[in-house]
């Protein structure tokens, strides 16, 4: 096992969007595309970054239905960078299929394997997968989590269900990279947007909790926190909580300049979904909201995205921050501020918390 461990992590996630042109009319294919976000989670890990995620979506506006998929291509072209979803969709999968697809990634990896699970925050995958059955969201989501914690432990599990064929003791392989915890073998973290029973259950299960934060002001998010924190402590979790924040972000030499490389596909992006959703269209001025100190877009140079961080940090003390950017900026862009991320960014949020320690 080569991963080096930080005590705080610093990585990528990416849902992979997708049209015919990047935010600067550039022509991309789908195979152009999927060839940059390898040579993205390559550089990622060259630059010393701690976490590279995929995304899971079933719509024509993203590429990625199959994160397992694209994380096996990653594996042997990286060395050291965790990989994982982001997120898996279980409610609309099989555990056991996602369990095996996972483990293949963790053998191809060398023990670097992760999935953030998670509800979905589209439901093109109901229909897809599930047809007519009725189905309880929740049930569905809690039934089918339980499994994949169960296949983490059990090689023959016995388990029954409502929503899938029982298990009898049949053998569930490949398994993951072997560990002193079985727990650490595919970790699972839960992901989190709005939902407080979300968090709950994450601090009830003693699973890592991924907040997503893509608007509002963070500190908005703090009970989110404190109840995820409570209900580990009140669980006997304490000891295995850790929190993670996903936000969307950019980063250019300039603070100027990732304003404005970053806003058309930004634009982009958040006006197809707020015209899906009766949102209203973003603006430059809520667009600049954002990317203030308070805001939720993590916009700007190293030192801006930097500070941001280390802010952020004394609102929730998490563990790891993930940054994402929306819509298609150009690659090169894209690959300049992967490389500031891990050169720049991250040794200077990691300096300021050992010195703070």
């Amino acid at each position: 096992m080569t991963t080096p461990t930080h005590s705080f992590d610093i990585g990528l996630h990416t849902f992979v969007d997708y049209g015919p042109h990047d935010s600067a009319g550039n022509s991309i294919s789908p195979q152009q595309r999927l060839k940059n976000i390898l040579e993205e989670a390559q550089l990622a890990d060259q630059v010393g970054l701690d976490v590279f995620a995929v995304g899971e979506h079933h719509r024509d506006d993203y590429l990625v239905s199959s994160p397992a998929t694209v994380l096996a291509a990653i594996a042997p072209l990286t060395q050291h960078i965790k990989l994982s979803s982001a997120v898996s969709i279980l409610g609309t999968d099989d555990p056991v299929r996602v369990f095996q697809q996972f483990a293949t990634v963790d053998l191809l990896s060398n023990g670097r394997a992760e999935i953030i699970a998670g509800r979905a925050s589209f439901t093109e995958s109901f229909p897809l997968f599930l047809g007519d059955i009725p189905f309880d969201y929740d049930e569905l989501f809690a039934e089918k989590l339980g499994l994949f914690l169960k296949l983490r432990k059990e090689t023959n599990p016995h388990w029954h269900g409502k929503y899938r064929p029982a298990l009898t003791g049949q053998g569930v392989y490949p398994r993951p990279v072997a560990k002193d915890n079985p727990e650490d073998e595919i970790p699972v973290w839960l992901g989190v947007g709005g939902t407080p029973a979300s968090a709950v259950r994450a601090g009830q299960l003693g699973l890592p909790m991924a907040l997503a934060i893509i608007g509002g002001m963070p500190e908005q998010f703090a009970a989110f926190t404190e109840l995820y924190r409570r209900a580990a402590q009140d669980a006997g979790n304490a000891h295995k909580a850790k929190l993670g924040i996903n936000s969307h972000g950019f980063i250019a030499d300039t603070s100027q300049a990732a304003v404005d490389t970053y806003w058309p596909a930004y634009r982009a992006s958040r006006g197809r979904i707020g015209r899906e959703r009766g949102w209203p269209p973003p603006s430059r001025q809520s667009y600049e909201a954002d990317y203030s100190l308070r805001g939720a877009l993590f916009v700007g140079d190293p030192e801006a995205v930097a500070e941001k961080i280390l802010y952020q940090y004394e609102h929730f003390e998490h563990d790891r921050f993930l940054m994402m950017s929306v819509g298609m900026p150009p690659h090169a862009a894209m690959m300049r501020s992967i490389e500031l991320l891990g050169t720049k960014v991250a040794p200077l949020v990691r300096d300021e918390l050992a010195r703070r320690r």
